[in-house]
Parts: structure tokens; sequence; C-alpha cells
């Protein structure tokens, strides 16, 4: 293809995936306010025991923060469909190799992505918590309602990109960067990694929660080392067969 044909076929994905996105927010705009009623349930349980409520700063905030509701409920709902127009756009340009990493790469960390995105849905109760318990009683703790959702939004997406953290370690390993002996070399430091995030990810008096987020990243850390050491066994096994039958050849050309 030529360069006009490239940014012709990148206009019509990219057409797509606005129209996807757009489709979305429409659907999003009417769950936004069942949304923000969930996202605001912690607020609401902490102005039973104290001051506490969500302010907005003008007028326009409350139209801007639903509309933001809306546009990020819309990119995830249409993610399937943007997500296959980069593949298609990408696609025809890759190795075989190269497409059989970046499937198996997708069809993995979306799933763990999604994964730990639900799990800091559920841990960011005890966020919200534990940073307005800073705040002395006799004080009211007045939430900037767009600050709030942005904190939110932040928390998730962070704990949902470090559940897809071992897929890179992976996918690092299959393109020959790392090896399965230096991931395992790791661990300590990894475990204390895991556990220090958990530990700011939840209250320090909820050991349980800390445990039932860390649990899950260190499975998927040692199952990311478990599955390297698989492939760098199968590659040690193929690069012995190669070398045998070459010395084969030597030996009989002699």
């Amino acid at each position: 293809m030529s360069l006009a044909q490239h940014l012709l076929e990148l206009r019509k994905r990219l057409f797509i995936s606005a129209i996807a996105i757009v489709v979305g927010m429409v659907a999003g705009w009417f769950l936004s306010e069942w949304v923000w009623d969930a996202l605001r349930a912690p607020i609401l349980d902490i102005a039973e025991r104290r001051d506490a409520q969500i302010n907005y700063s003008d007028i326009s905030s409350a139209f801007d923060l639903r509309l933001q509701i809306a546009f990020t409920l819309g990119l995830v709902g249409s993610s399937p469909v943007w997500l296959y127009q980069i593949w298609a756009f990408l696609g025809p340009g890759l190795t075989s190799n190269e497409k059989r990493y970046g499937l198996g790469f997708l069809f993995s960390a979306i799933p763990l992505f999604l994964a730990g995105c639900f799990a800091g849905w559920l841990v960011f109760p005890h966020i919200v918590e534990l940073m307005t318990s800073f705040a002395p009683p006799e004080d009211a703790a007045l939430v900037e309602a767009r600050r709030y959702l942005d904190f939110v939004l932040k928390l998730v997406i962070v704990v949902g990109v470090a559940f897809v953290v071992p897929v890179f370690l992976v996918l690092l390993n299959l393109a020959g960067v790392v090896s399965a002996r230096a991931i395992l070399r790791s661990w300590r430091i990894a475990i204390l990694v895991i556990i220090l995030f958990t530990a700011v990810a939840t209250p320090a008096a909820d050991v349980i929660t800390m445990f039932m987020l860390a649990i899950p990243m260190l499975l998927l850390y040692f199952g990311a080392a478990f599955l390297a050491w698989l492939h760098d066994r199968r590659v040690a096994k193929r690069e012995a067969r190669l070398l045998a039958d070459a010395d084969g050849v030597t030996e009989g050309a002699a």
C-alpha cells in the first residue's frame, strides 16, 4: 500500500472507532447517574459519622461530571471495537510470530486489566475512608466532585495496569529480553513492591483486604515466571536439538 492508501485506511479505522465511542457515550449518559451514585456511596457512608459532602465548584460542574462519566463508559464499552480497529490497521504489516504474540497479549491483557479494575473498584471505598480520616473530626470533609472522580478513576486504572504487568513480563520473555531466571531472581523485590502497593491501596487496619489484593497479584507474578520458565526450557531443548543435528551433519561430512 502507498502512503496515501495507508492514510485512507487510518482515517477509516479512526472514523469507525470514533462512531463506536460516541454510541457508547450516548448509552453511558443514561447510566452515568447510576454510576455516580455508586461512586459517591463511600462519601455518603462517611457523612453518617461526620460532616462530609461532595461539592460542585461552579454551575457547569455537574454537567461536566456526567459528561466525563459518559465518556469513560463509552470508551470502556466500545473498547472491543476500537481495539479491533487498531489490530486491523496494524495486523497486515506484522509477521506471523508478531501476530501470534500480539493476539496472545490482547486476549490475556484485556481480561486481566478488567479484573484489576474490578479489584480497584472493590478497594476504592477503603481508600476514600482512609484519606478522609486524616481530617480532624470537628472539621467538615468537603470533597470537590471533579477531583473526586479523577481520584477514583486513576486508582481503578492503576490497579488494572498492575494486573497487566505479568503479561508484559511474559511478552518480554518471549521476545528474549528477560529470562525466567531473572524474573525468579527478583521475587523478593516483587513481593516487597506488591505488599507496599497493596498497603498503600488499602487501609493499614484492613489486613484482609490488603491480602485479598496482594494474593492474586503474587499469583500472577509467579504464574508469569512459570510461563517464562516453560518457554526458556522449550527454547533450550530446540537449540540443543539443532546443535546435535549440526554436529551430526559435520561428523557425516567428515
